[in-house]
């Protein structure tokens, strides 16, 4: 008899319904012969023996027979544990065990234990979203994937917990009412909920001029560098960046979320990212750590800070080839990583902030300490963050070492929540001029002009036809930005970048045009790599 059942199976951040199809002889015979085919991985063979404990386990007697398993289409490679509960239900259905002979409607995903219980796998949201697309009603998952799932609307989303709930759950659907209820999640609330910070800007003395750069850096999404001496507070400064970048947008929240989802980094307890990423790899990370990679590509820090922030501390200590492989992501927002198997695309929207110090011993242009560095040590140090890389950071500051008076000052400092307010009213004039819907306001239809092109959040996204429609200069900035481009030599990509500063520099000031004064600041942050690796 043969017996169909619905899975689904993760390529890169996007799901891809799979038909689970299991046929047997009928035939008893001495031991029972078990075949997956369909190009199923490692995981999937293996599945066989965690099925046959699971079903037994559960109370169902299965006679020996020979049992075939398809996995179609049988083009694709199927990996993971998640078809153990699809195969499970498919043996069942096979031998009679089920009322239901069409469970069509009903889309099946999770990992047995050899007692029958259910297991978490990763990617749920991916395969909650492909089931909407396809016009699966039902998905039936483990409890713990359930919050996950749940924040797709237009899928009833079915907790459970044992392969013995599954078949009763199919059951009582066949007589027309299902018995167990949808698990029910308001995504747009999880957004609403305040945000707390364990770092604050209160608590950093000085800097006012690092500071500055940092709130136009999260204005504006800008990649910043920070260089300076051991002990001036650069990864003190970096540490408290997340606590005035502007909220995720249900959008953002929900391809993020995708990512964490299929990297098995979720918070099962939420099953919504609410607040955007901070990663900080330790430079001894890897290309394909950095990256990612695989024999099937699974995603790297650069995708996992997707929509967040992305932190390099010591930033020539991690080696040359695996700070080259950010060129791509700083311009083009997406890895592409291609393998025999197959090539993946993941999203790698991220806000890069790096800190380094400015030669070996660290007190190059220090005046408090003798830099006992050599030119061509200097040279040499610097020279491992290529020019290439350093042209797509857009604001390079020096943080200089903060001086005792500031250190004991009595008078309280600027504080995380004042500084937010300012970039949260810089992100709005944002969104009305790229015409994003207001929060809480639904997404627009697929219809829509700004659906057919991929969405803009911020300065730092615009293309160069965004900057010449909305960077428009008067005469006088014009003539300055020319002077800066001859005499210091920059770059086309340079003079792009300073535009986007620029314009976020005008709109944390509530200026609609940008003047004179916006341009000569955001030139100002283009200075420093003209003194270090000049």
């Amino acid at each position: 008899m043969l017996f169909k059942a619905r899975s689904a199976a993760v390529y890169g951040i996007d799901a891809h319904i799979i038909d689970v199809e299991v046929d047997f002889s009928g035939v008893v015979m001495d031991k029972e012969i078990f075949n997956t085919v369909g190009l199923p991985d490692a995981a999937v063979r293996e599945s066989r023996d965690r099925v046959r404990s699971a079903i037994k386990n559960s109370g169902f007697d299965i006679p020996p027979t020979r049992i075939t398993i398809n996995l179609a289409p049988a083009d694709i490679k199927k990996e993971g544990s998640g078809f153990d509960l699809p195969i499970a239900i498919g043996i069942l259905g096979a031998y009679g065990a089920l009322h239901n002979k069409d469970i069509s409607n009903f889309l099946l995903v999770g990992e047995l234990g050899l007692d029958g219980t259910l297991r978490a796998v990763q990617g749920m949201l991916p395969i909650a979203i492909a089931a909407r697309e396809k016009g699966i009603k039902n998905l039936v998952i483990p409890a713990s994937n359930a919050r996950e799932a749940a924040v797709v609307e237009g899928v009833d989303v079915y907790p459970v917990h044992s392969l013995s709930e599954v078949r009763e759950l199919l059951n009582s659907a066949s007589l027309g009412a299902i018995t167990a209820t949808p698990l029910r999640v308001e995504a747009a609330s999880l957004l609403d909920e305040l945000e707390h910070f364990p770092y604050d800007f209160k608590d950093v003395r000085g800097q006012q001029v690092a500071k500055r750069a940092l709130e136009v850096a999260a204005a504006g999404g800008h990649n910043i560098l920070m260089i300076g001496p051991p002990g001036s507070g650069k990864t003190m400064l970096a540490k408290r960046l997340p606590s005035i970048l502007a909220p995720l947008r249900f959008e953002e929240a929900l391809e993020t979320t995708k990512i964490h989802s299929v990297a098995g980094v979720l918070d099962s307890d939420r099953g919504l990212v609410t607040h955007r990423p901070f990663r900080s790899p330790h430079h001894t990370i890897s290309d394909a750590g950095l990256i990612g990679g695989g024999m099937i590509p699974r995603p790297g820090e650069v995708s996992l800070a997707h929509n967040g922030l992305l932190f390099l501390d010591e930033l020539p200590e991690f080696p040359r080839n695996v700070l080259e492989v950010l060129r791509q992501p700083l311009e083009d927002g997406t890895v592409t990583i291609s393998r025999a198997a197959m090539s993946l695309s993941f999203p790698a929207r991220f806000m890069l902030a790096a800190a380094m110090n400015p030669c070996p011993c660290g007190y190059f242009n220090d005046k408090s300490r003798e830099c006992m560095c050599t030119p061509p040590m200097i040279q040499r140090y610097v020279s491992k963050v290529s020019g290439p890389l350093l042209d797509r950071i857009d604001i390079h500051i020096e943080v200089p070492a903060v001086q005792y008076k500031e250190l004991r000052g009595g008078s309280a400092a600027e504080g995380s929540a004042e500084i937010r307010t300012r970039v949260l009213a810089a992100r709005e004039r944002q969104h009305a001029r790229f015409a994003l819907p207001r929060h809480g306001e639904p997404e627009r239809t697929k219809g829509s002009p700004r659906a057919a092109s991929k969405p803009i959040f911020s300065n730092s996204q615009m293309n160069t036809q965004q900057i010449r429609t909305h960077c428009e200069l008067n005469s006088d900035a014009e003539r300055l930005l020319e002077r800066a481009m001859q005499q210091q030599g920059l770059s086309a990509r340079a003079h792009d970048r300073i535009l986007k500063v620029a314009r976020t520099i005008a709109d944390l000031g509530g200026e609609q045009d940008i003047a004179v004064k916006h341009i000569a600041e955001a030139i100002q942050y283009r200075t420093l790599d003209r003194s270090y690796w000049a």
